[in-house]
């Protein structure tokens, strides 16, 4: 099947999804996600009776998505879609039955404590990130710093570098790659 390499919001769910499958833009798959984001928020909320775990459970969803899209076959990608989130809040109820009472002061208190260690992790993890992107080759480093952090699709960063698609594809990945091996090493030492 051909399909056309620049992604408009008029193709159909099985053009999306067929273009995610076959190179990973993550635009397809946020495109696609976005259409279905209120059928979303309506499955979760009936289930979770809660606007704020709704929320969360939309997003964690969407990092479902990510690695669950490529594993199976979709027809009808609503439907499915439908499942995953029903699936995704009744293993949430599922696991919050499960978990001891707790209370109020022992929830202050761990959510203190874990809210001081998120912080600390993300700024450890933000470091050590930048140190690594310093560390790529200069080509790697400039399209992961367009990708990643000025958020600019394939199309606009082969724009901006008179680079082809293939190449700035084969430099995220590459320097993708790179970057989580140096975060590996950097966390072996600190271990």
């Amino acid at each position: 099947m051909a399909f056309v390499k620049n992604i408009q919001s008029g193709q159909s769910d099985a053009e999306l999804l067929q273009h995610y499958k076959s190179t990973g833009s993550m635009q397809a798959l946020g495109m696609l996600y976005q259409r279905y984001m209120d059928l979303l928020y309506g499955v979760c909320l009936k289930y979770l009776k809660n606007n704020d775990d709704a929320k969360d459970a939309v997003i964690n969803i969407f990092e479902e998505l990510i690695t669950k899209v490529k594993k199976y076959e979709i027809d009808h990608f609503k439907a499915w879609l439908y499942q995953l989130a029903k699936n995704h809040c009744l293993m949430k109820i599922r696991s919050s039955k499960s978990q001891p009472v707790k209370t109020a002061i022992d929830v202050v208190y761990l959510t203190e404590n874990m809210h001081l260690e998120t912080v600390m992790d993300k700024e450890e993890n933000l470091n050590s990130m930048e140190k690594c992107i310093e560390q790529l080759p200069d080509a790697q480093k400039l399209v992961i710093q367009l990708f990643y952090l000025q958020q600019k699709c394939y199309k606009e960063i082969a724009h901006s570098t008179a680079a082809d698609i293939n190449t700035v594809r084969s430099f995220i990945q590459n320097g993708r790659r790179n970057l989580k091996n140096c975060m590996e090493k950097q966390a072996l030492q600190k271990a």
